[in-house]
């Protein structure tokens, strides 16, 4: 189906969504086949076991109660891209999933190696989520009924395009949906973050919807001279340079550095380590390098401990300084420096 030059770029016709420029690594996958073609690999060349629980290593979070200073930046990482953002005297979630599986099921699907790094119970008061894309590893159909009885309307949610409906379903009707390069304020008791809307690269299904009938987004927080980018779930483009100049420079910089193998398959969707590095660079290559999406769900071929050893080869490749490269364990909390001459 071809673009109406009336619309955005990434807008069809039809009310569904595309990638507006050519993905890297698309040709690679072919048809209808490729699925097929993955689980036959797999089948016939393995892969490496899962590690044992003991190889994620966990530590006691430390979260500011009730909120951080409204100049600090603290975050906590829960597990995968799931995380605890303290910003701008406010709480937000990222993709928020406390279940052990993210799937449909509760009985089968891809499982936690370890429990997540914030209890639920040990949770702040939340004032917004952000959702990046409605894949089950990152909008949990439990998790969300859970917030919502926890927090009721004053949780505000900062969606894509087209999640108000699945939402307003579970009852929740304090939702803003953005495009891509939309804004909005989130306010709440400890103050107010500016909430942006970005592109990233990847797609949209769940159940026997169609295909990319919701938006998918990366979002750049901004409070008090602090800006965060939370990159969501995105293979390698050339949009993030524009990113940056629009939004950055960034304090930290959470991008997804798993799920990548088999690399013929998950480029257009999935970045490399390198290619998240590169991303880094591309959006300034300024802030910490907060390392997502992986050693919690294993969702792809690779090994779920190469994720971190590559990040670290391709950052001294890279000559950037170690002091800006994190790589969270789970619970792990940091207080983000803040840029010089910020």
């Amino acid at each position: 189906m071809t673009s109406d030059p009336k619309l955005p770029a990434h807008h069809l016709p039809d009310g569904r969504f595309r990638t507006p420029w050519p993905e890297e690594g698309a040709e690679e996958r072919g048809g209808g086949g490729a699925v097929l073609r993955w689980q036959w690999e797999r089948l016939t060349h393995g892969r490496a076991p899962d590690p044992p629980p003991d190889a994620f290593p966990r530590v006691e979070p430390r979260v500011a109660r009730p909120r951080a200073p409204a100049d600090e930046v603290r975050l906590t990482w829960v597990g995968h891209s799931t995380f605890l953002l303290q910003v701008g005297g406010l709480n937000l979630l990222t993709d928020p999933v406390w279940s052990r599986r993210a799937s449909p099921l509760r009985w089968i699907g891809p499982a936690r190696f370890v429990p997540p790094g914030l209890a639920w119970d040990d949770l702040p008061p939340i004032d917004a989520v952000l959702v990046s894309h409605d894949h089950y590893d990152h909008l949990d159909d439990d998790t969300v009924r859970r917030l919502h009885a926890r927090f009721g309307a004053a949780l505000h949610w900062i969606t894509p395009l087209a999640y108000r409906e699945w939402l307003g379903d579970r009852g929740i009707t304090r939702v803003t949906e953005l495009d891509w390069w939309d804004e909005a304020t989130v306010a709440g008791e400890g103050g107010s973050v500016r909430v942006a809307c970005a592109p990233a690269q990847h797609w949209t299904r769940r159940g026997p919807r169609e295909f990319n009938d919701r938006l998918w987004a990366s979002f750049a927080l901004t409070a008090g001279g602090r800006r965060v980018y939370f990159g969501g779930d995105s293979g390698y483009f050339h949009g993030y340079p524009e990113i940056g100049r629009r939004l950055g420079p960034f304090d930290a910089v959470l991008m997804p550095v798993g799920a990548y193998d088999p690399r013929w398959f998950m480029r257009p969707a999935h970045m490399n380590p390198e290619e998240a590095v590169r991303a880094y660079g591309d959006l300034g290559g300024a802030g910490d390098f907060v390392a997502m999406h992986w050693g919690t769900f294993r969702l792809t071929d690779e090994d779920p401990l190469e994720p971190p050893v590559r990040t670290r080869a391709a950052w001294r490749e890279a000559g950037l300084p170690e002091e800006r490269l994190w790589i969270p364990r789970h619970g792990e909390t940091r207080v983000v420096p803040r840029l010089a001459g910020g």
